[in-house]
């Protein structure tokens, strides 16, 4: 029989999410419990240990099902996009009231109060959800007021249910962020989490890692003689890696080469490559 991948679903031999009864073999199944991430980002590793390095990263107020919690570790699936492993039980905290704004530029800070001048307690990547309870105007400038009083610029936020228009935009947006292996937001950021955060901000939910989305993200394309058939928004493949097209000539990606987000020519970008690993695998048009 062939095993679910574990990068989705939650199993370990003595422990599995109730939901694969009758297709793992567990010595014990649970149904988890929802709880909602409390810090900016919070690392997904494969084992609980601080020394295992991210698989991925779950953002400021996504939820994520608990199943165990032990040793100061909690194993978890997120909710958004299935990834499953091990975070610290105290980036965790309870669900509570349904986010009403999701942040929509790369980065913003949190104030001690509506004023750009107050303390900032803390900064939040693209992509984050939060509850804004209303908004103050001090100074000529709006500002939303989270439960705990602290502030947002009001210009950062987005409806929970308001888009990008395009997905590619929101890329070119993350220009010269750094790369992070693991890394899904605008403090850090590889390949796929590039694609995945781009498409969030535009109202996809897409799959976590560069093999998943060059298996399901849209529809696999001819590229033409030359590359010639492609445009901005497809999807470029090499084994291990994605790039997004900008143009039909040119394309953006988070790489180990230049270790940020960066425009780089389709065909030197191939040249490059090629010459370490191979030629492009595939093309999807999302």
């Amino acid at each position: 029989m062939t095993q679910p991948d574990r990068r989705l679903h939650a199993y370990r031999p003595d422990l599995a999410d109730s939901a694969l009864r009758g297709k793992v073999d567990a010595a014990a199944f649970t149904e988890g419990k929802r709880k909602r991430v409390i810090v900016p980002v919070s690392d997904l590793r494969s084992k609980p240990e601080l020394t295992s390095g991210p698989q991925s990263q779950i953002l400021y107020g996504d939820e994520v099902t608990v199943f165990e919690q032990a040793n100061g570790w909690s194993w978890v699936q997120a909710v958004r996009d299935g990834y499953v492993g091990y975070m610290p039980d105290a980036e965790l905290g309870e669900t509570g009231n349904a986010p009403t704004h999701r942040i929509c530029v790369p980065r913003t800070f949190i104030y001690s109060g509506a004023d750009l001048r107050f303390r900032h307690t803390s900064a939040l990547s693209l992509g984050s959800v939060v509850e804004i309870t209303e908004f103050v105007e001090n100074r000529g400038s709006r500002y939303g007021m989270l439960p705990d009083g602290t502030a947002i610029f009001a210009k950062h936020l987005r409806t929970i249910d308001e888009t990008a228009a395009d997905y590619v935009t929101t890329a070119e947006s993350l220009i010269n962020t750094p790369y992070l292996w693991g890394g899904t937001s605008g403090f850090g950021i590889d390949c796929s989490g590039l694609v995945q955060l781009a498409m969030l901000d535009a109202g996809r939910d897409v799959l976590r890692d560069s093999d998943m989305q060059g298996d399901h993200l849209g529809d696999v394309i001819d590229a033409g003689k030359d590359y010639a058939n492609l445009q901005r928004g497809d999807l470029v493949f090499w084994p291990g890696h994605v790039a997004i097209m900008a143009s039909p000539d040119m394309m953006i990606h988070a790489n180990g080469h230049t270790m940020t987000v960066a425009y780089e020519p389709l065909r030197e970008a191939i040249e490059r490559i090629a010459y370490l690993y191979d030629l492009p695998s595939h093309f999807r048009r999302p």
